[in-house]
């Protein structure tokens, strides 16, 4: 495979190829500091595993700001802490072997108005949070630890017989089913309210959240309206909620850092960029209980009246792990997403690869996303997902679950009708997925301008486009294991181009073609070697398929 993008490695604007088509780079404006550094023993701070050092480490932050900025030094040892804010033109720079580690005391979390999955919501206090400041990292080689288990809850189904009966054991409540464990009353009685119970509403008073304020648990770190950010080097681990999570912020540059939460966390994501412009991600490693690159841009009517789509990222030559998604866009996309470039990526054990999700009333539009040089392995879902009818569940059914299809219907489109178009996605090579290819828009509203090519990928079931145009597959190869299913399954699809399209063996059918409004699918330079080539059903055209 030939890599066509020259990789900008600074800030700098730099104008590369991918296909036919040039396409500019963003700048990312970078951070300076001064050299003065200040230590946080200096000012009080004692590395015992015990005390709280929560005043003597924002005491030293606010210091070192107000002094014109420098280096806040976190030298090696256990730092217990309550919530630190950064501010303007400080580095806080851990040393190795220092371990930042957040306290499990609830009370020093007071809650705040925040956002939380797009909407404006009450949250206990971020450990690590900033806004409205400009010029500030987060550097070093030390970890930063969330206490992520003291807040989180636990399904059943994900732990051991033994591992459940532990965590019984430790305190806690179990819900009224037994099957989902909370940390403490206030968290399970946040989980038995009407769907959102942080949201801000003026009719309900402080009291009412307070009594649920365990369930609103916290993004480990939230930087909001903030301008030129580092993040580099350093572990960031065990979030209670979301792990990273730059807000309506720019120019941000996130390299060489890790990213852990346990597999099972609840909403355990590990990078949330929302409503963000200008971003660099190189060079890092995920492994969480969620998504791990997730793009977005706020909830249905609160992301439309915001108006910030994620727009001008580059992520390059980062590894996924456990995750939902490797590299993921929505469902929180009603503000949109534009200008995303995705280069050199590894994904290993990922629940879904590449992940595009959003549902009706979400709105907004994802456009112009460029992926080249994606490498997946044991992918237990899709390796490539597009879908339309996002259900806010795990991408990989446990054990005994049992999922519906979504009802099909046509809606009128208006604002709250999303959109997927302009996608350029090349050199993907994926060994073992259960599907490899899955597009599904609404009916309304399909998947299209689409072109996927130069491709390897082997899974237990081929390819399923619904309600998809213009899509175009350029030297596609498909290795599939399940020999009873079609190879490529296409229901009410139509500007279909198949170009040098491969797949292994002699399999029972090709194509299966349904549904009236499927028509104008090409197939060509292709050697057709199949028991059926193709089967029309459910009101296909005569004529929706030509082999050429």
């Amino acid at each position: 495979m030939v890599k066509l993008s020259k990789w900008w490695l600074g800030a700098a604007l730099v104008v590369t190829s991918f296909g036919a088509t040039a396409q500019v780079r963003p700048i990312v404006k970078q951070v300076s500091f001064k050299t003065d550094t200040f230590n946080i023993i200096k000012y009080g701070a004692i590395a015992d595993g015990k005390t709280l050092n929560t005043e003597s480490i924002n005491k030293t932050i606010d210091i070192c700001s107000q002094s014109g900025g420098g280096v806040v030094l976190v030298p090696a040892g256990l730092w217990i802490s309550g919530p630190i804010v950064l501010k303007s033109n400080v580095n806080l720079h851990l040393e190795y072997n220092a371990l930042i580690q957040f306290t499990k005391d609830f009370s020093q979390y007071p809650l705040v108005q925040g956002n939380w999955e797009g909407l404006p919501q009450w949250r206990a206090q971020s450990p690590i949070s900033a806004e409205n400041v400009e010029n500030i990292a987060i550097t070093g080689k030390g970890i930063i630890d969330g206490a992520g288990e003291a807040w989180r809850q636990v399904k059943k189904g994900k732990f051991t017989e033994s591992q459940w009966k532990n965590l019984i054991k430790s305190g806690g409540v179990l819900n009224d089913k037994k099957d989902t464990w909370y940390p403490t009353e206030r968290a399970l009685k946040g989980s038995k309210e009407a769907a959102n119970p942080g949201e801000i509403n003026p009719s309900k008073g402080k009291e009412y959240y307070e009594s649920i304020k365990e369930f609103l648990r916290p993004n480990l770190l939230v930087i909001t309206k903030s301008k030129r950010i580092l993040l580099e080097g350093v572990t960031f681990q065990n979030s209670p909620a979301w792990c990273l999570h730059p807000l309506m912020s720019e120019d941000i540059t996130i390299r060489e850092i890790l990213v852990k939460n346990p597999w099972y966390a609840q909403n355990g994501d590990g990078l949330d960029l929302e409503s963000c412009k200008n971003v660099l991600i190189e060079n890092s490693i995920f492994d969480v209980g969620d998504d791990a690159l997730c793009m977005k841009s706020g909830r249905d009517a609160a992301g439309r009246e915001r108006g910030m789509p994620t727009e001008n990222v580059i992520i390059k030559n980062c590894t996924v792990y456990q995750a939902h998604g490797g590299f993921v866009i929505g469902s929180e996309m009603s503000g949109g997403a534009r200008n995303i470039f995705v280069d050199d990526c590894t994904f290993i054990g990922t629940d879904i690869g590449l992940r595009f999700k959003t549902a009706r009333g979400r709105g907004g539009i994802v456009e112009n996303i460029y992926i080249n040089n994606i490498y997946m392995k044991d992918i237990p879902g899709e390796a490539i997902l597009f879908d339309m009818y996002y259900m806010a569940r795990d991408p990989v059914p446990m054990a005994g679950e049992q999922r519906a299809e979504p009802v099909v219907e046509t809606k009128p489109v208006d604002e709250t009708t999303p959109q997927f178009r302009n996608f350029h996605i090349k050199n993907v090579v994926c060994n073992g997925a259960e599907t490899g290819i899955f597009l599904r828009g609404v009916p309304e509203m399909q998947v299209k301008n689409i072109v996927l090519e130069d491709m390897v990928i082997q899974a237990h079931k081929g390819m399923v486009l619904n309600e998809a145009k213009n899509i175009t597959f350029k030297n596609i190869e498909l290795v599939v294991s399940e020999g009873k299913e079609p190879v490529v399954d296409v229901y009410n699809s139509s500007d279909l181009k198949f170009e040098n399209f491969k797949y292994n063996g002699k399999p029972e059918l090709l194509f299966r073609v349904g549904g009236a409004k499927s028509k104008d699918i090409q197939v060509r330079k292709t050697k057709v070697n199949a028991v059926q080539p193709l089967v029309l059903e459910f009101n296909a055209p005569a004529k929706a398929v030509k082999f050429k």
